[in-house]
């Protein structure tokens, strides 16, 4: 090949790879993440209330070891209400794993908020539409807990509030732990009793009842339940054994031989001689026991 030849050949050498450099692997590149950002206008931003699929659901508030498992399968036998197990709404959350996520959801008009509510609508619209029923509701103790948040997640929800004797509620959630904290419990049962007296005052559209009254005379509070609830009253509501209420067991509701039993059983009494705090006895007191 003469020197000519071989000098055109090296120059288009070198123009190629001017044209295409080499590529290099994914390994090869560096990851680079971008600078963040600052998130203030994010932080800061409240999003509006997105459309509800559920517009009215109900939520039982109520103190653990208050009867609310057996207020539902009650509720839960009639052709049109849907009471299922223990839905935790609380701790289904939602996480930005960007630091770019909340901008992006802002222009969609929402917050890590407003989407955990409409997440919690989805799964409340999809319960109540493979019941086939019309009304849903959740009786999730610790909804006691944020029943601001629940109102603020859907304006027109309707609340019951279900109350039992503090003294009751203690001696209860004693008898069921090994080895029972009684200065824990006593915490735990006002820090529920602080909520539900906040619900009972706050809330002028809720539905009060008692755990005593449910067990002593099912058919008149019942009765009160449906006319709250928009439906009208069943007679099969209380023999809720014959219906298919989902399997009893820890976390979801109650599971003791009482409600397996498909019978309404009296609620057992306080014992008059157990002394209350302070602030549980003036709660009682408001809410009409005997201390």
């Amino acid at each position: 090949m003469s020197a000519i030849a071989k000098g055109l050949k090296r120059r288009g050498r070198l123009m190629a790879q001017a044209v295409s450099p080499p590529r290099k692997t994914l390994d090869a590149i560096p990851t680079q993440r971008p600078p963040e950002r600052p998130q203030q206008a994010s932080a800061d931003y409240t999003a509006p209330l997105a459309p509800r699929l559920v517009q009215s659901p109900a939520f039982v508030l109520s103190s653990v070891r208050s009867g609310s498992t057996l207020l539902r399968v009650l509720l839960n036998s009639h052709s049109r209400i849907r009471a299922p197990h223990e839905m935790h709404l609380r701790t289904v959350h939602v996480r930005m794993s960007r630091e770019f996520t909340a901008d992006a959801m802002k222009e969609l008009a929402l917050d890590r908020e407003e989407l955990e509510h409409v997440l919690w609508d989805r799964v409340l619209h999809l319960e109540l539409s493979r019941s086939g029923k019309d009304v849903i509701v959740d009786k999730t103790p610790p909804n006691t807990l944020i029943w601001p948040r629940l109102h603020r997640c859907w304006p027109d929800a309707r609340f019951v509030v279900l109350l039992r004797h503090p003294g009751a509620v203690i001696q209860s959630l004693t008898s069921r732990r090994a080895e029972p904290d009684h200065e824990a419990i006593r915490a735990e049962v006002l820090g529920y009793a602080e909520k539900l007296e906040e619900a009972r005052q706050s809330l002028a559209g809720a539905h009060v009842i008692t755990y005593e009254d449910l067990t002593a005379d099912p058919e008149r509070v019942t009765r009160g339940l449906c006319e709250y609830l928009g439906v009208p009253w069943e007679s099969g509501m209380l023999d809720y054994g014959k219906q298919d209420h989902g399997t009893f067991r820890p976390k979801l509701g109650d599971w003791s031989k009482e409600i397996k039993s498909g019978r309404i059983q009296a609620a057992r009494q306080a014992d008059p001689t157990a002394e209350l705090p302070p602030r549980l006895a003036e709660i009682a007191k408001a809410w009409g026991y005997p201390v």
